[in-house]
């Protein structure tokens, strides 16, 4: 059975000076502010769209890998995940790095690695961001 995420967000003002704020309709997380500032210049403390792309694409990852794992009878005592999402005002966002250190019994480096490249390749976030660039640093922990 498919699943519909919602958020929503009011904006007013410019780009540059206005200011909007941003509310997840489907869960229990509370509302947020969001500026261009915020976005493209000093954080101050606010989130930005690039922010939530990264914690959506370390969530899904981890997922997947974790299921690539179990599947391949060496499940994951834990696994720890990093995207850095990079936006570069007047080009968008110009690439995504994930990070990926895990600890998982009887498992060789190179396995590890080739499962993270799966992940990588095929968590349904990756591929909704298959036009963005994006690298891998995997390892064991």
């Amino acid at each position: 059975m498919a699943t519909v995420r919602t958020a929503s967000t009011h904006w007013e003002g410019t780009l540059f000076e206005g200011s909007g704020r941003t509310t997840p309709r489907s869960s229990d997380l509370s509302p947020f502010d969001v500026t261009w500032a915020a976005r493209a210049e000093e954080p101050g403390g606010l989130t930005s769209p690039e922010e939530l792309i990264a914690a959506a694409h370390s969530a899904c990852f981890s997922m997947f890998l974790s299921n690539v794992l179990a599947q391949a009878g060496t499940p994951a005592q834990a696994l720890d995940t990093t995207a850095d999402v990079t936006f570069q005002p007047g080009e968008g966002i110009t690439g995504i790095k994930l990070t990926v250190r895990g600890t998982v019994p009887g498992m060789s480096e190179e396995d590890f690695l080739a499962a993270a490249e799966n992940a990588k390749a095929n968590c349904p976030v990756s591929q909704a961001l298959s036009g963005t660039t994006i690298t891998l640093d995997a390892a064991l922990a």
